[in-house]
């Protein structure tokens, strides 16, 4: 663990504010600690900010955002490229870290930094793409066009269960697009983020800048500040609907933009004609891959009912198979829940579920010999949809549903509030195209053959419904982090009004 701590510059105490290069804000409150979920021991602890250091972070990227937004998209697409190789730089250690402080397995730690160097890779390339359109105007003698703007100082807020990727597909596009950014990360794990501050100042001192990533670790009370902030025009969340929904009236009140990256209850329809070898590996690694805590995870299965008998033996066997254990060793395939309150729902989650007529088919227990926050991935054959069934619980519990004609299957899919990302399995296009029309999947992600798991980049990422409609990373996502300005020029000698209005001579 030392060694790891060591490649990243983590004290035992560390500042969790932080504007640039040698701008490490010291306070003098409460230290953060942070706990490893795998032993319940604790690895170094963070200094989170104040008020006063709060408004001192972003009082200086405000202050930056003015340098900052003057400078060449593609020179500022320079600095997010020479980012991304820092993080090549700290790949390993850097996915160690949030495998020992989050808990998911260390393929996935690793590669979570990697999805953050692409979407670096992916952000110099739109660096020079930042496009406005020519229009004809109705007007002899002028044109007509629009172009986009920076925005100004955004607030990221992110979840603890991708500690370094989101605030990556922020930070590198509102870079490139000439904002500056406040981060708050969950205070769950502070340590990774204080990590990436340290990387992102190497960089920042490189090329002669400050307070263009700024980090201000802290709990509610910091995230509140940011909502409320007039200074931050955007506000990028992502966390639970509960708390998205309060994020979102508080920006919408001063009249700020949010993106929303709130809660998934993801399915994938599995048909009759379906590749089930291929329907397996799928959502194997959907539904126990991060113990089940990707907002992607896949928590329900709507299974034809000549196959769903077939499939669940199969899914049975496979999680029989899974091993359990130290995120870091080598072969383990799922490691802790990130909290014992995550632990506590998931029981709670199983036993309505019962309740409500459902039939744990494999898993379902706790395993305190292998540590305090330790479970079972679980199967649950369900009678149909039932309450608990369409609520989201942040851990390894998939339900399995049968269904007899498509239509019945896009009915209970379409059902539940939530609408992130959707999968089906089948070798028919008829069917394939039929979920992916407008009478399908009413997810922001539908997949054919693929599982829903995984944010693939250069595609837009987010849901709708109650899953907060805002994307983020690919496609035009680089809007949202910019403002709109439409132009019109008058190259005539004449001043002709639209609609052809007359006014006076």
């Amino acid at each position: 663990m030392q060694a790891i701590l060591d490649k990243l510059h983590l004290k035992p105490v560390n500042s969790g504010v932080c504007t640039g290069p040698d701008a490490w804000l010291e306070t003098d409150a409460k230290p953060i600690v942070s706990y490893n979920p795998t032993t319940g021991e604790p690895i170094a602890s963070v200094l989170p900010a104040t008020a006063v250091a709060y408004h001192t972070a972003v009082a200086t990227t405000q202050s930056s955002f003015h340098t900052w937004r003057t400078m060449p998209a593609p020179q500022r697409g320079q600095l997010v490229r020479d980012l991304g190789n820092a993080l090549r730089n700290k790949l390993e250690p850097l996915g160690e870290l949030i495998s020992l402080e989050m808990g998911k397995i260390r393929a996935e730690g690793i590669g979570e930094v990697q999805e953050m160097i692409d979407i670096c890779d992916f952000a110099v390339g739109l660096s020079r793409q930042l496009y406005g359109l020519t229009m004809h105007s109705e007007r002899p003698g002028h044109r007509m066009y629009e172009q986009w703007h920076p925005l100004g100082p955004i607030g990221v807020i992110t979840a603890f269960n991708f500690p370094a990727a989101v605030w990556s597909w922020n930070a590198a596009l509102a870079a490139v697009c000439g904002d500056t950014v406040v981060w708050k990360p969950s205070e769950l794990v502070p340590l990774t983020a204080v990590a990436i501050q340290h990387i992102a100042n190497q960089v920042m001192a490189e090329h002669g800048v400050s307070g263009v990533f700024a980090l201000t670790v802290g709990d509610r009370a910091v995230g509140e500040l940011i909502t409320n902030d007039h200074r931050l025009p955007l506000v990028s969340f992502t966390g639970s609907i509960r708390t998205g929904r309060t994020v979102s009236e508080t920006v919408a009140r001063r009249f700020g933009r949010t993106i929303l990256e709130l809660g998934g209850n993801n399915a994938i329809v599995v048909a009759a004609d379906a590749d089930l070898d291929l329907a397996t590996r799928a959502i194997l690694f959907g539904a126990v891959g991060t113990a089940g805590q990707r907002c992607t995870s896949t928590r329900r299965i709507i299974a034809h009912q000549s196959i769903a008998n077939e499939l669940t033996n199969r899914l049975a066997k496979a999680y029989q198979q899974v091993k359990i254990g130290d995120p870091l060793a080598e072969g383990t395939l799922m490691g802790p829940l990130s909290t014992a309150t995550a632990v506590t729902a998931m029981q709670r989650a199983l036993e309505q579920a019962k309740s409500e007529g459902g039939e744990i088919v494999v898993g379902g227990r706790t395993l305190p010999n292998v540590g305090p926050q330790f479970v079972e991935p679980t199967i649950v054959k369900m009678p149909g949809q039932t309450p608990i069934v369409c609520e989201e619980t942040f851990a390894p519990i998939l339900y399995i549903m049968e269904y007899d004609s498509l239509e019945d299957a896009m009915r209970l899919h379409n059902e539940v509030p939530q609408g992130l990302s959707s999968a089906i399995f089948t070798d028919s296009i008829r069917t394939a195209e039929a979920f992916l029309a407008a009478t399908g999947s009413d997810c922001g992600i539908a997949n054919v053959n693929i599982g829903t798991s995984g944010a693939e980049i250069g595609g837009a990422f987010g849901g709708e419904k109650e899953t907060g409609g805002g994307r983020e990373s690919g496609s035009d996502a680089w809007k949202a982090y910019m403002r709109r300005q439409t132009n019109t020029i008058n190259w005539s000698k004449e001043l002709p009004l639209a609609q052809g209005i007359t006014f006076g001579e």
